[in-house]
């Protein structure tokens, strides 16, 4: 069993001397960041090498480098002390215009891609020292949602891990509360001058080469399940990982794709891609913002919220 360590005979002040002289790579700059003289910033880092067991730095002509065991530490270092100025501001009255809190959000790409040049130009207008830390969430495997589908990114809400989640989620858990940001749909993009639009038909759909989006590879999607009950089949001739990767494949080949409406409104026509009504019913899906119950009454991620639903309209 590993042996516990006492955090209350550890001055986590030392983090913070080690954070500055890793960034200057020199004692006497870091001792001016910090408002300390050259000889405190050195007994510190006395002392943070006996508390690390390691040199730390070593002193060169033009300054300190770094040990192996030093940098090894700067990432975890650099998160922990985040985390706590972060925990530091959420004790102030949150005020956007001021606040230098950073917030993690998680959505599928084509979500992130529609999403985020609007909240940016918010924080550009409003919240210049706020901070934004993206996650990639990852579809349910083979496309087709399940009760327990997006499980993981619950769980990773709850943990802190994310302050705020957006995507199509259908079930969500009671620890959890949703808004619905925007209601979207299917539609079909093609190349400019493709056949189909001439011959817009469902005949002539069928009968084009198509391409999925698809993490897993996995050809069949919705369309075919639509397909499949008015007893049509088509061709999936492509799958690809990623919508961007759809529109750019899409502009070039004879393919066609079904992709969101909002994300093919914005990305689709710079490409020189042409969006189409699909002929056919294709489903509609509810673009949702979760977070933790425990997180409504922190006033930085109700603003957070709230400012997604305004870039969304």
């Amino acid at each position: 069993m590993l042996k516990e360590i006492d955090l209350s005979r550890a001055d986590l002040n030392l983090l913070v001397l080690f954070e500055a002289v890793m960034r200057e790579r020199h004692v006497g700059r870091a001792a001016s960041r910090l408002n300390l003289s050259a000889s405190a910033v050195s007994h510190g880092l006395g002392r943070l090498r006996r508390l690390l067991n390691d040199p730390v730095f070593l002193r060169t002509p033009k300054g300190v480098v770094p040990t192996a065991r030093a940098i090894e530490l700067a990432g975890p270092i650099g998160m922990v002390l985040s985390e706590i100025r972060n925990v530091i501001a959420t004790a102030a009255p949150f005020d956007p215009a001021t606040s230098t809190r950073h917030f993690t959000i998680g959505a599928p790409d084509g979500v992130l891609a529609v999403f985020l040049p609007p909240l940016l130009a918010r924080l550009r207008q409003s919240a210049l020292r706020i901070d934004i830390r993206l996650r990639q969430l990852l579809p349910p495997e083979g496309g087709r949602p399940t009760e327990l589908a997006w499980e993981p990114v619950f769980a990773n809400l709850e943990s802190g891990a994310m302050d705020i989640a957006i995507g199509p989620f259908n079930a969500i858990p009671a620890r959890c509360d949703a808004k619905t940001l925007q209601e979207d749909d299917f539609v079909i993009v093609t190349r400019s001058g493709h056949p189909l639009a001439r011959t817009p038909s469902l005949e002539h759909y069928c009968a084009a080469g198509h391409m999925v989006v698809s993490l897993s590879g996995d050809a069949h999607g919705f369309v075919d399940d639509a397909l499949t009950r008015l007893g049509l089949a088509r061709r999936v001739a492509l799958t690809v990982p990623s919508f961007f990767m759809a529109i750019a494949l899409i502009a070039t080949t004879d393919l066609l794709a079904a992709v969101p409406r909002s994300f093919a409104l914005a990305f689709a026509p710079p490409s020189g891609v042409v969006v189409r009504e699909a002929p056919l019913e294709l489903p509609r899906f509810q673009i949702r913002a979760v977070i933790p119950e425990a997180a409504l009454a922190d006033a930085g991620v109700a603003w957070l919220r709230e400012a997604l639903g305004s870039a969304s309209s």
